[in-house]
């Protein structure tokens, strides 16, 4: 179990984020065309799995664009959004702010997700969506990096993810 904040109140999650070096986990999401899709789908790909708790709050929405923008400078890498909004919901913001460079993938189906990635929140206003999470993969879906947000309203760091991301392409 992780503690994090909401706007300073302590809530928890189920576990704890992959460690570097694991390999991550795999998972069945439902992508904007309404198919399952797993990690295998990305096989080969080095992947930023952007976790958050939903598109229509402020800071999941500036974090995805961000990302859809470093995606378009980044064409070595998959920018994957993940939250437990409906995927028309998603495909609906991504068409309103012009994002075509994420992927966004929804847990409708399944929390299964959430729990096997540590960030499923247990407790609190926000219990059933995840934490804000960044993780890293490597092309064979190894973990090197991982961030929880401390304080769910916080933005991610996006230096840090995306310099591990390129140093990634020099192994």
């Amino acid at each position: 179990m992780a503690t994090i904040t909401l706007q300073g109140n302590q809530i928890n999650t189920n576990g704890e984020l992959p460690k570097i070096g694991d390999n991550a986990p795999d998972f069945v999401l439902v992508n904007s065309d309404m198919e399952d899709v797993s990690l295998s789908t990305y096989q080969g790909k080095k992947k930023l799995l952007s976790i958050v708790p939903s598109l229509d709050t402020p800071v999941c929405a500036i974090s995805t664009k961000k990302f859809d923008q470093l995606a378009r400078e980044k064409t070595n890498a998959l920018f994957i959004t993940i939250s437990a909004d409906l995927p028309f919901a998603m495909s609906r913001f991504c068409k309103i702010e012009n994002l075509d460079n994420v992927i966004t993938l929804s847990m409708m189906r399944s929390r299964n997700f959430a729990k096997d990635y540590g960030v499923l929140i247990t407790d609190g206003p926000l219990a059933g969506i995840t934490a804000r999470a960044i993780i890293v993969l490597d092309e064979e879906d190894t973990v090197i990096h991982s961030e929880l947000i401390s304080e769910i309203a916080d933005e991610p760091d996006y230096d840090t993810a995306v310099k591990i991301l390129d140093a990634a392409a020099l192994l």
